[in-house]
């Protein structure tokens, strides 16, 4: 049964371009199905989440990364009465806008597009959905409802001061309520997102042995989820061993969002997804003592797998990449492909600028290289 604060699909606020909803599936189940046949959503499947997408196979890309995070966040949204469709489409659209090589990338693509309006993947997640997927006969982009714009773009919280290009044009079109909180479901997409890397990148950490299991024992949590495992199975082989104690971990991080958000939801009186947005205050939170722990969690992570020696050395790498090739662009349009480069006036340098951005951070790890390989010999 939904809670009176979660959002309704009947009472939603529709889509900018009208159109005639199905009998079998809500507003929302159609966001979500528009979102898995994205052109965007696919090339995910090779984005860098921590490791270039071609260094091993085991290791989460962007993509997997984003499924991994809808799994999380429909569980949320079920134990708290939410509507776990417009959850999972938040979810799922969470890193649309992420260019090749993950944040390294956006740290380049940020730099470049300073003069220009910014770079920012949320912002840019915003231009995919209401422009650049170009499919539909009646309209650009993917006519989303106003509540999964709104998650897309605010889920981490309210969205002031000066605000990415790419965003500060649509709302300005479609007022998306910047300054409020989003809903409830958008807000679980975003712990979702912090419980999924938290989880995986400890995997593949593990995995691509820039740590071992002694390594982090003297952590929180998971030094009593290694604990608890031994216990229980002693002598268990190395790889269940791990697998068992990092999903405690996960089950961990799970369970203490539900019971805090929970409590935190009934103490806010809201009885609608309109007292949520303004609350002034999230509703979806782990609990302090957990959000404490996780801070020892993620300085660990800092300092041994997003500034490990190799992962640095390959950032440096692919910064190049990105770094040839938007001056390139804009030096030469000419080399943009015809399809792509069909209506942008060259003359006016903010505007190719843009257009180079969109059309580098859509590109996946491998053609980035093969590109960079190709062009710049």
């Amino acid at each position: 049964m939904s809670a009176p604060y979660a959002c309704d699909p009947a009472r939603a606020r529709g889509r900018r371009w009208p159109e005639q909803e199905m009998s079998f599936r809500s507003c929302f189940q159609r966001d979500r199905d528009r979102i898995i046949h994205a052109s965007a959503f696919r090339r995910l499947k090779h984005k860098t989440q921590v490791f270039v997408e071609h260094e091993g196979d085991y290791f989460r890309t962007r993509l997997t990364h984003s499924i991994e995070v809808a799994q999380v966040a429909r569980t949320i949204a079920g134990a708290l009465g939410l509507n776990d469709c417009l959850t999972e489409a938040v979810a799922l659209a969470h890193d649309l806008g992420h260019p090749p090589f993950g944040h390294t990338g956006e740290d380049a693509l940020q730099a470049l597009m300073a003069p220009y309006g910014g770079f920012d993947h949320n912002a840019q997640a915003i231009k995919i959905v209401t422009k650049l997927e170009c499919h539909y006969a009646d309209f650009d982009g993917l006519n989303l409802t106003w509540e999964c714009l709104e998650g897309i773009a605010k889920h981490n919280g309210p969205v002031i001061g000066d605000l990415p290009y790419a965003l500060a044009e649509y709302d300005a079109e479609h007022d998306l309520e910047l300054s409020t909180h989003a809903s409830a479901e958008a807000q679980v997409a975003a712990l979702s997102d912090d419980i999924a890397y938290n989880n995986h990148d400890l995997h593949d950490g593990l995995r691509a042995g820039l740590f071992r299991e002694d390594d982090i024992m003297g952590l929180p949590i998971i030094g009593p989820a290694f604990a608890e495992v031994d216990a229980m199975y002693p002598g268990l082989e190395a790889s269940r061993r791990r697998h068992e104690a990092l999903r405690r971990v996960f089950g961990a991080m799970v369970s203490d969002v539900v019971s805090t958000s929970k409590a935190l939801l009934a103490d806010s009186g809201a009885t609608s997804a309109h007292d949520i947005r303004h609350l002034g205050r999230p509703v979806i939170r782990f609990s302090e003592t957990l959000w404490a722990d996780l801070q020892h969690i993620r300085k660990f992570l800092f300092q041994n797998m997003y500034r490990a020696p190799s992962v640095m050395t390959k950032r440096a790498e692919v910064t190049v990449v990105v770094n040839d090739l938007f001056p390139l662009f804009m030096r030469q349009p000419d080399l943009l492909p015809q399809d792509w480069s069909r209506g942008i006036n060259t003359q006016i340098e903010t505007a190719l600028a843009r257009s180079v951005s969109d059309y580098i951070s859509g590109m996946t790890d491998r053609y980035a290289l093969q590109e960079h390989a190709r062009l710049m010999g």
